[in-house]
């Protein structure tokens, strides 16, 4: 690429250390369907920040009241969630407005996962007949 273009301009701070590129209205029409994507995969990179949210899917409601309306085990059924990773927790997540922690499944066996919303930790809670195990997993990007 030639050093000056009234198109592309590397720009360089006073100890010679770059520290960005301006590029014409017209240059950028003529790359941008080709590089958009690939700046934006690096700046997620750089800068998780700049992600956008994923779309979030509804808390199904419906399987945790199956799984209370076939209860049959030798305890109640407990409301409160605890993250091990950051330490939020509440005494009934079905009360907490903004959710501390989401649903994020429920099923007849008697697994139950939440999502923590500070650190997206996942939290297991097993129900078995006589006994409740609860577990909680790291979140990983994988993105």
């Amino acid at each position: 690429m030639p050093p000056i273009s009234p198109h592309f301009l590397e720009l360089f701070d006073a100890a010679g250390h770059p520290r960005g590129v301006l590029i014409s209205p017209e240059l950028w029409a003529k790359c941008q369907e080709a590089v958009l994507p690939e700046l934006q995969k690096a700046l997620y990179v750089l800068d998780p920040a700049c992600r956008p949210e994923p779309e979030v899917r509804p808390e199904p409601i419906a399987e945790w009241e199956t799984l209370l309306a076939y209860w049959d085990f030798t305890y109640p059924p407990a409301y409160d969630v605890h993250c091990d990773c950051c330490g939020a927790q509440t005494e009934d997540w079905r009360a907490d407005e903004p959710r501390v922690f989401r649903l994020r499944n429920a099923n007849l066996g008697g697994l139950v996962t939440f999502q923590c919303a500070a650190c997206k930790a996942l939290v297991l809670k097993k129900h078995f007949k006589k006994h409740l195990t609860v577990e909680c997993k790291p979140y990983i990007d994988k993105g």
